[in-house]
């Protein structure tokens, strides 16, 4: 378990080179923030215009995107200092958003991932993800690793393994039980996931979490 900033909005999560890099959300309040991973120190923070509502993001190389709920913008930031280079419009709405190593992978709350060229953000696919033949929606934040998609369901304590090649659901960790009732009742739903390179573990937590927590998925 590890320190979280329970004032965090929490909307994207993901550790890059010993940083843990988070975006978080609300109009007024949108950041994105670099921490060490090991003595949990602010590196780096900026915020976002009031106007933007922050949502998932993702590292690619030297750079980060950051996407926004309804505004229709991904913003393309510098990585080593997260100032911002460019953004780029999209239709419908941002959620999450993962990078495979050679495509971003885009959620916008419906069962439909959509794949995106890392450079342009010029959408290159995408499929639709399915669990027990049913659509599975309210797809949010994204983590790529290992040829797999984790994602979190909003509004629910299950995160699912979805096969991109073929829309799949092929497991599902439910997270349910990690903060205690007076925890809980003080904070906002799961989101959150972030690989921990070089194992099999994983970062989690929530909007308003006290804490994060390092696990191992064990699917269902």
């Amino acid at each position: 378990m590890l320190p979280h900033d329970r004032s965090s909005f929490t909307q994207g999560l993901e550790i890059a080179a010993g940083t843990l890099y988070e975006g978080t959300g609300q109009y007024g309040s949108s950041l994105l923030r670099a921490t060490d991973l090991a003595t949990s120190e602010v590196r780096r923070e900026t915020r976002l215009p009031a106007e933007l509502f922050g949502e998932g993001i993702t590292v690619t190389g030297d750079r980060i995107w950051q996407l926004t709920w309804q505004e229709g913008v991904a913003i393309e930031r510098d990585r080593a200092t997260l100032a911002e280079l460019r953004r780029v419009e999209y239709p419908g709405e941002g959620w999450g958003v993962c990078f495979d190593g050679s495509r971003l992978i885009m959620s916008d709350g419906s069962a439909r991932l959509t794949f995106r060229d890392p450079v342009t953000f010029a959408p290159v696919g995408g499929v639709d993800v399915r669990r027990d033949g049913a659509a599975a929606d309210q797809l949010n934040e994204l983590e790529c690793v290992g040829g797999q998609v984790w994602a979190n369901v909003w509004g629910s304590d299950e995160i699912l393994r979805i096969d991109p090649a073929s829309g799949q659901v092929t497991g599902v960790a439910d997270a349910a039980g990690l903060l205690n009732p007076q925890q809980r009742a003080d904070a906002d739903v799961l989101n959150g996931i972030a690989a921990v390179p070089g194992t099999d573990e994983f970062l989690i937590t929530g909007k308003y979490w006290p804490s994060m927590f390092r696990v191992r998925f064990v699917p269902a």
